[in-house]
């Protein structure tokens, strides 16, 4: 009987596998060449405050998600918001409180 011999690709896989393996990621960057270390972002849920007060102002079909945000001098954070293609801009505190949820021209 005849043997079929389909055994070596299975090595060359397999070989080629373990070199792939050796290969090393190069290093991270450092925290301070990090984009989020330069600038302190609003924390997720406050985001998601934001985004429900626009939800009220864009319309009951608007899709809202936060796109951006950043601290402000009075330490509240200004939210970027696109609901469905329009562009809004909320101010919220620490505390949670929506201060102002006004559309970007």
């Amino acid at each position: 009987m005849k043997r079929k011999s389909g055994g070596w690709p299975v090595l060359v896989v397999a070989g080629v596998s373990l070199l792939g393996a050796c290969t090393t990621a190069p290093p991270p960057p450092p925290p301070e060449s990090m984009a989020r270390t330069t600038l302190q972002t609003a924390p997720a849920d406050l985001q998601l405050l934001c985004a429900n007060s626009a939800a009220g102002v864009a319309g009951a079909n608007a899709k809202v998600l936060p796109t951006g945000s950043r601290l402000m001098p009075d330490g509240t954070f200004a939210v970027d918001l696109d609901a469905t293609g329009r562009k809004f801009s909320c101010i919220v505190d620490n505390n949670g409180t929506v201060r102002s949820v006004t559309p970007v021209t």
